[in-house]
């Protein structure tokens, strides 16, 4: 597969978002558009030939990158596009004088707490919730 990450816009996020099984409740375009308006952030997307294939947004949050929201279209997982969108994130916040990278994650998404805890990331606290699939693991890396 030709892969490209480049920096992206929400229209190519939000066509990933739509095709994302897991997310039950998709934030809102306006929701997305609020919380990066005012601050530092980036959007990244990966692209084949043909089409987008999936995205990260990340923005300034506390005096931290925050890495807030990913994902890849399920077709396209286990080739290591998530691996390649965080690398560019990375790089992208050390060029920017950040220091650090925190995120959260769910019980209910092992999958994004396993790639973070392979990427280096350290587990901070966690944000108890009633049902146990639906704790906040909030995970930090020096970068």
């Amino acid at each position: 597969m030709n892969l490209t990450i480049r920096q992206g816009d929400l229209d190519s996020a939000m066509e990933v978002l739509q095709a994302i099984p897991e997310f039950n409740q998709l934030p809102a375009r306006e929701t997305i558009e609020k919380r990066i308006s005012r601050v530092p952030h980036l959007i990244l997307t990966a692209h084949d030939s043909t089409s987008v294939l999936g995205f990260k947004i990340g923005y300034l949050r506390d005096g931290v990158f925050y890495s807030w929201l990913g994902a890849v279209k399920p077709q396209y997982r286990q080739q290591g596009i998530a691996d390649a969108l965080a690398d560019e994130q990375e790089k992208w916040a050390i060029s920017n004088g950040y220091d650090r990278i925190w995120m959260k994650t769910r019980n209910r998404f092992p999958s994004m707490l396993i790639m973070a805890l392979r990427r280096g990331f350290k587990i901070t606290s966690i944000e108890i919730q009633e049902e146990l699939r639906e704790n906040r693991i909030h995970l930090e890396k020096r970068i």
